[in-house]
């Protein structure tokens, strides 16, 4: 019989399996799909070696080599593995590819960050690659306006591809992995059973296509508007992902243009919202995107807090009621869909507004778009279970159904919500000690976990506020807060699970 780490000999139909309860592990399957994977991340390096070309800047040596490097070690991955290949993923084996894909990919995309010019270390440069593929947005990069284009575009373009890869994470692999209660939003992409189907093919090209739509139509506006061709590009980019990484240290306060903020804002929420209603919205015709609980509770939400921070700052300080709308629209906006650009310091309005934005930091947009923190569903599914919970106590033999957007919430998806929310609060307040262990000042500590773990991107404090950068941080705080990153994007039980010695055995 085989140990438990044992890979047993290929069987008739060429798999090679790590057996254990709940399904097998066939690690060229796994091999083969990250093997790939990194083939189209080789593809994206592609962009800034030319960008540097073009400016005759000698980085591009640093993406040429970076390219090869990459490319190289993942098609001698899929060529050892090809035979191993089948559509059909299972169960166990959904949970090691998604944790696997994201830290290969990350490792990876750091290789540029540790050989440029003025090269980072590995320290920096993986948290750089993390931040962006996870779109968080946390930076260590100082002197942005002087750093070599291509450069900038890899940012950039980390957040892209990282945005499209939360998406189909969200879609796809989540609610066939039944994490977070996210079984709730299983497509006709997805199988009940334990595997995932062919289907998922087409449909990641149909969210595909509208992602690259929207990012299109972002750019173009941002250049009609008097952006630079580059610029537009970038932030249209980074706007479209919910990423907030930008080509200035000033972030979007670099560009002066209402008309600018006002078109960030728009983009911004659209970034936030399903993308499988643009889907549909383009396939069936039907205007579902404002019948949708997720996208009625997020624009309320959102409505709600400008509202009182537009009031807060024309009645408390007296600003002109035009600049007060505008910035704070654009700075919650900014927040609440967990972009983190920033047109000015908003810690500088007061305690209200330092602890607004706080809470901010915690709700994210919908389920299905590129956004992170906790997602409007859980919100709506938590007041929805508390509020039977009451009625409960009021009538203990009542029977109170639940129902979201037409599907049955069921007590084992109420019960995945609640978890999630627990261990997300419970990693909070872990990461804020061991952060606040490697010498940073507890609000640093607090707001820095609490953005990273949301995905949100700037903090609370002189250090990593609005206006400040990841940059001083100690190196070991940098790490602890990748890993919050890492396991907010994948949230948390899809590492969690991986991590139980009873999964391997």
């Amino acid at each position: 019989m085989p140990t438990p780490h044992q890979v047993i000999p290929a069987t008739a139909s060429g798999e090679r399996r790590i057996p254990g309860r709940g399904g097998v592990i066939d690690p060229y399957r796994i091999m083969f799909v990250v093997g790939m994977l990194m083939l189209v991340l080789t593809l994206f390096m592609i962009p800034p070696m030319l960008a540097d070309l073009v400016m005759n800047n000698t980085d591009w040596e640093v993406f040429a080599g970076s390219a090869i490097i990459t490319g190289f070690i993942g098609l001698m991955m899929v060529l050892v593995s090809r035979d191993a290949w089948s559509e059909r993923v299972r169960l166990k084996e959904g949970f090691v590819l998604t944790v696997a894909s994201w830290l290969t990919l990350s490792f990876f995309a750091a290789i540029p960050y540790m050989f440029m010019e003025k090269p980072l270390s590995f320290v920096d440069a993986w948290f750089e690659a993390v931040s962006g593929l996870t779109t968080t947005g946390a930076t260590v990069f100082t002197g942005l306006d002087g750093l070599p284009e291509g450069l900038l575009l890899w940012r950039s373009l980390t957040q892209w591809i990282g945005g499209l890869g939360i998406v189909v994470m969200a879609l796809i692999m989540l609610p066939f992995l039944k994490v977070g209660g996210m079984q709730l939003f299983q497509t006709e992409s997805s199988d009940r059973s334990d595997k995932i189907v062919p289907h998922a093919r087409q449909f990641i090209g149909f969210l595909a296509l509208a992602y690259l739509t929207l990012t299109t139509a972002c750019a173009v506006a941002y250049k009609l508007a008097g952006m630079r061709t580059f610029d537009a590009v970038n932030h249209a980019m980074t706007t479209v992902a919910t990423g907030g990484f930008s080509t200035h240290d000033a972030s979007f306060g670099y560009f002066t243009s209402p008309l600018l903020h006002w078109i960030a804002i728009v983009f911004m929420i659209a970034g936030s919202l399903p993308l499988v209603l643009y889907v549909r919205l383009a396939r069936e015709r039907r205007p579902s995107l404002l019948k949708n609980a997720q996208v009625i509770g997020f624009l309320n939400i959102v409505a709600l807090s400008i509202l009182l921070l537009v009031l807060w700052r024309i009645l408390a300080q007296s600003t002109p009621p035009e600049q007060a709308l505008r910035e704070v629209a654009f700075n919650v906006v900014s927040i609440v869909t967990t972009t983190g650009y920033a047109t000015v310091d908003y810690t500088t309005w007061g305690f209200f507004s330092v602890a607004a934005f706080f809470l901010l930091m915690f709700v994210g947009g919908c389920t299905g778009s590129t956004a992170g923190g906790m997602k409007i569903f859980r919100i709506q599914v938590m007041a929805m279970s508390i509020g039977a919970y009451v009625k409960r106590l009021m009538t203990p033999h009542r029977v109170v159904s639940m129902v979201y957007e037409g599907r049955t919430v069921t007590q084992d998806i109420a019960m995945a919500v609640f978890a999630y929310v627990s261990v997300l609060f419970m990693t909070v307040g872990v990461m804020t000690i061991l952060v606040a262990l490697t010498g940073v000042d507890f609000v640093t500590a607090i707001s820095a976990t609490v953005t990273a773990v949301a995905n949100v991107g700037p903090g609370l404090g002189e250090m990593i506020g609005p206006s400040g950068t990841f940059a001083a941080m100690p190196e070991a705080a940098k790490v602890l807060l990748s890993i919050a990153m890492l396991l907010g994007r994948l949230e948390f039980f899809t590492v969690l699970v991986v991590l139980q010695p009873s999964f391997w055995r």
